[in-house]
């Protein structure tokens, strides 16, 4: 059976506070921080939040230091497992949405785990038409689908992701996450089943698709904080991919 999934946006970080685009991979903000110690009581009250069996983490700062404040019952308290995953990093190329060097972030999280990070990270400016990570609709739509395999396929039967807005609303889930807030999901089998009829995705073989619970999706977000309803992938989401320039 694939797992439920508890995704989480970071809280908030500097560029978010001076929408300044230019600061690379910035920290928390000081409401970041509180927002970290809020999600971790809400979370606390949240009995699918205290079976999770590991976390999985954009391997950006401000999503780092959002597990390790916001999930620190379920790291120190329990030992869950930290995951750093480039996979689930922002999507735009600006300063504020690239990553530092693996090296930096071993640095400065030396309880997690970096040995798994793909090599290349955090490069989404070169070699655009190979780039998992580029900043075109192509890369970031596979790279959510090869997310979403990645966990289908995994044993564990609850997992929680620290990523991105952008990420997440276009390529993940197709909702917007405030700062610091969560929704629940789980595999959608029957339009799974569906698009696979269709012959859609990636070589036909159909899509992996996410249903969201009842309980976050009727109050918007665990928190309550976020926009409630789907939102679809629009225009202006991604520059023009280059065939179509």
């Amino acid at each position: 059976m694939p797992p439920t999934l508890l995704l989480i946006r970071h809280a908030q970080a500097l560029h978010n506070v001076a929408s300044d685009w230019s600061l690379l991979d910035p920290p928390l903000s000081g409401l970041g921080e509180k927002q970290c110690a809020e999600l971790q009581e809400s979370l606390k009250k949240e009995e699918i939040a205290n079976e999770v069996d590991v976390i999985v983490v954009s391997a950006m700062r401000r999503t780092l230091q959002t597990a390790k404040l916001g999930l620190d019952f379920l790291i120190t308290g329990k030992g869950i497992k930290v995951e750093p995953d480039a996979l689930w990093q922002e999507n735009a190329d600006k300063p504020c949405d690239t990553g530092s060097p693996i090296s930096v972030m071993a640095s400065e999280f030396p309880d997690f785990d970096f040995s798994a990070v793909d090599p290349s990270y955090p490069d989404k400016t070169t070699h655009l038409s190979t780039n998992p990570y580029a900043f075109t609709r192509r890369a970031i739509l596979a790279r959510g689908q090869t997310c979403l395999r990645n966990l289908y396929s995994r044993p564990e039967k609850v997992i929680a992701v620290v990523s991105h807005s952008g990420f997440l609303r276009t390529a993940v889930c197709h909702r917007r996450f405030f700062n610091a807030d969560y929704r629940i999901f789980e595999f959608d089998e029957e339009a799974m089943a569906e698009s696979r009829k269709n012959g859609e995705g990636l070589g036909g073989g159909g899509e992996f698709l996410l249903k969201e619970w009842e309980t976050t999706e009727e109050r918007g977000g665990g928190m309550g904080r976020s926009e409630k309803g789907v939102v679809k992938v629009l225009p202006t989401d991604f520059p023009p991919d280059e065939e179509d320039e």
